[in-house]
């Protein structure tokens, strides 16, 4: 029998010891193999390394036992900055006698590879484009296997270059020396590029569309100079102009018909971040994280027109080449996506990008899948996500083994704020953020994602899960997709995305304190307050806040001075007080909507916590008349809450009544009384944050007298409020509860797919049981 290019020795003499390793999560495509192959050289150790179905395998011999031990250890501690070892297992091995170490090329026919998202660029790529001496000085696409884009740029698996938004650039030969030296740290780099070979910028004026010299130097003058440009990034274009340009920041406001929400700021490091806002380690180490979030950030100085209202600011540092040479000489700019509001990023400069600025800066690098910039706070030294996109999707969530099925499942969350999972063979990946579905172009977005994500990771569902509302955009997707599907309430799809996050155990039940601003209940009326026994396999409403009418049904949620009416009349009856905030309202206007909530019309019962904190912000004088997003008023009053106060306001539980009753009627009294005495509003604000953490603690006290519970879970929009999550979460531990909230995933609407996925599961388990 002929042989070929044999790795093993016949000796029979040598002696040593083996071991096989398999690891398991993002560890393809992101320079594993050539990491492990540098690291067995170090070591001097023989063997291989070779993708398999969900990771990589690695066999090494050795007749030293500690370099096996050194090398094992180093796999996790030294791993590239893209991969994430989810499991790792290490056990001995028939000892074969290789002579070197080589990497073996994977067998056909392997599937379900986990991709990784976008990273920033790494400190050896920013070195070589601010060197003079190297070939890629000044190049804005310079990546390597540590760094670039990944998500955005992949068409379908396996992740090669011709399945990439880079098939279209032939590599030049330096390139090519690169890509095929596994001691390089471009061997197998898909996006590898260069000045020669690689995507090239285009600087044009947006109305004529004419080409301009100068590239990015151009491009910084043009934004020094007052200029809005929108610059083509990994995800999508920013609209980017200088934040302390004051005319240039009403200008981009007025093209993007943004009045008062927030805008956020990239800068060149963290020094000038420290200028205008307070950085914690635990910020600090956000910011400069390999997945450069967007991090709000205390305001240390204001800066007119970003962040009006609020007492945070969201800041970034550079994440790609382009950004980094962007700020070489500018230091701060705004870099906000560059959408007309409630649409989806543009991530090409045909969507309508050129009546939103003055110049483009692009390239003719595709993008495959938008991403927005992730957003997050930091509370208690752990991230909180408003939203999460780009630099974490899509890292794969792994499901408890007793949860686990044989079948795919697609999950389609709700209707705002939305997000789509999938799962496959123990793991989920959840999208992007999707955006508010009641938009056509988010809706596109939405099916766009679903079809993109099927197909790269080869996920066929056999069962369909959404929300309760009959209406929901997603509801009618499940219903005409000819699959069976499961629809599950929308509170308690967010607790079980936490429970799902943090592995607990199918068989514990925890209090779910799930507050927000809407989720249709299976009764029908608009939920928002509530309090659920819960595990993965049932779900009890055993308290909820009392309700209250929502005067005009949505409209309700745009005019918090609706919600404040609705509040004194449940605190005062007909006989309302003179409140200061609710004299720039029409009286007549005010009796209309008093009118609508006594008779019912049109005034649907609702148990919302954000529509309290709407009153709330209202009555205080924080929230205008009109909010222009989501969650304004009530962030209004979070700014404002500024008082080290430990008081808190009454309230009561009735537990008569089932489910019981959380009534907040003697709250809105006393912070009239408040009002009335001119008390300071950051001193009745931090009082209601503190009167809503004891009421969930109360609730939290008398749910372990009746059914023995020790964990709460923390979820929902509200609880993206730092000050109430710190609190009463603070408070719950006083008090010997366990505490759970969502730490990778965001407490808001974008973790319902991943609550629905749990569902399905325990579902999916349960009826196999039955059956």
């Amino acid at each position: 029998m002929k042989t070929k290019n044999r790795q093993k020795t016949k000796k029979k003499t040598e002696k040593g010891r083996a071991l096989r390793l398999r690891v398991f999560g993002v560890v393809q495509g992101v320079g594993f193999r050539p990491f492990v192959f540098r690291l067995a050289h170090s070591h001097g150790l023989r063997g291989w390394v070779k993708n398999i179905g969900y990771g990589v395998e690695i066999h090494i011999e050795s007749a030293n036992k500690a370099r096996l031990s050194r090398f094992t250890n180093s796999v996790e501690a030294d791993k590239p900055p893209l991969a994430l070892i989810e499991k790792a297992e290490a056990r001995p091995a028939r000892f074969s006698g290789y002579r070197d170490f080589r990497i073996k090329k994977s067998r056909e026919g392997e599937s379900f590879v986990f991709i990784s998202p976008d990273i920033s660029t790494c400190r050896s790529c920013f070195e070589e484009i601010t060197d003079p001496g190297e070939r890629r000085f000044r190049y804005p696409f310079t990546n390597c296997t540590d760094c670039g884009p990944r998500y955005t740029i992949v068409k379908s698996l396996p992740y090669d270059r011709a399945k990439t938004t880079m098939a279209g650039f032939s590599m030049c030969p330096a390139c090519r020396r690169e890509y095929e030296n596994p001691l390089d740290r471009r061997y197998h780099a898909q996006p590898i590029a260069c000045p020669v070979c690689g995507p090239r910028l285009t600087l044009k004026e947006s109305r004529t569309g004419k080409t301009i010299k100068g590239g990015i130097d151009a491009a910084t003058e043009l934004i020094g100079k007052g200029k809005i440009l929108a610059v083509k990034g990994l995800g999508g274009f920013h609209l980017v102009c200088d934040p302390l340009n004051e005319k240039a920041v009403q200008k981009l406001r007025r093209l993007k018909q943004r009045k008062t929400k927030p805008l956020a700021l990239m800068a060149r490091d963290i020094g000038i971040i420290k200028k205008y806002a307070f950085v914690s380690w635990a910020e600090s180490r956000e910011l400069a994280s390999a997945s450069r979030p967007i991090v709000l950030l205390r305001k240390k100085r204001d800066i007119p027109g970003i962040a009006p209202h609020l007492d945070e600011i969201g800041f970034m540092l550079p994440y790609t080449p382009l950004h980094h040479l962007l700020l070489q000489r500018l230091g701060l700019i705004v870099a906000t996506s560059s959408n007309k509001k409630d649409a989806p990023i543009a991530k090409d400069e045909k969507e309508g990008i050129a009546p939103l600025c003055d110049f483009i800066l692009t390239h003719n690098r595709p993008i495959q899948s938008r991403a927005d910039d992730s957003v997050l706070k930091v509370v208690g030294g752990q991230p909180l996500f408003l939203r999460r996109a780009r630099g974490f999707v899509p890292y794969p969530q792994r499901v408890p083994a007793e949860l686990q099925s044989a079948k795919h499942i697609l999950a389609l969350g709700g209707e705002l704020k939305d997000t789509i999972s999938l799962y496959k063979n123990g793991y989920i990946i959840t999208s992007q953020f999707l955006g508010d579905l009641d938009e056509y172009q988010n809706y596109e977005y939405f099916k766009e994602t679903i079809d993109h994500l099927k197909r790269l990771f080869d996920i066929k569902p056999g069962l369909i899960v959404c929300d309760l509302h009959p209406n929901f955009h997603t509801t009618r997707y499940a219903q005409e997709s000819g699959l069976p599907y499961l629809q599950v309430q929308h509170h308690y799809a967010h607790v079980l995305a936490v429970l799902l996050e943090h592995g607990v155990c199918s068989r514990e039940k925890v209090l779910g304190v799930s507050l927000d601003g809407y989720g249709y209940g299976q009764d029908g009326q608009a939920w928002g307050g509530e309090f659920l026994l819960a595990d993965y396999a049932s779900c009890n409403r055993i308290a909820h806040f009392r309700t209250v009418p929502l005067p005009g049904g949505d409209q309700a949620a745009r005019q918090p001075w609706r919600m404040a009416l609705a509040y004194l009349r449940d605190a005062f009856g007909a006989a309302l007080p003179r409140v200061k905030a609710l004299e720039k309202i029409p009286a007549d206007k005010r009796r209309f909507i008093l009118r609508l909530a006594e008779a019912g019309l049109n005034s649907p019962s609702t148990s919302s916590c954000g529509r309290l904190f709407d009153a709330v912000s209202f009555i205080a004088g924080a929230a205008p008349a009109d909010v222009e997003f989501e969650a304004e008023a009530p962030m209004r009053l979070e700014a404002l809450a500024n008082s080290p106060t430990g008081a808190a306001y009454t309230f009561s539980l009735d537990q008569e009544s089932s489910p019981w009753q959380l009534s907040f009627a003697a709250t809105i009294r006393e912070i009239v009384s408040d009002l009335g005495r001119k008390a300071p509003v950051g001193e009745i604000a931090s009082r209601f944050h503190n009167t809503l953490s004891r009421a969930i603690a109360a609730v939290a006290e008398k749910a372990r007298e009746e059914f023995g519970i020790t964990t709460v879970v923390l979820v929902g929009g509200v609880f993206l409020n730092k000050r109430l999550l710190a609190t009463a979460s603070a408070l719950l531990a006083e008090k010997n509860f366990s505490v759970l909230r969502p730490v990778r995933y965001s407490p808001n609407d974008e973790s319902i797919s991943l609550g629905q996925i749990a569902y399905a599961l325990a579902w999916l388990k349960q009826s196999a049981h039955t059956s």
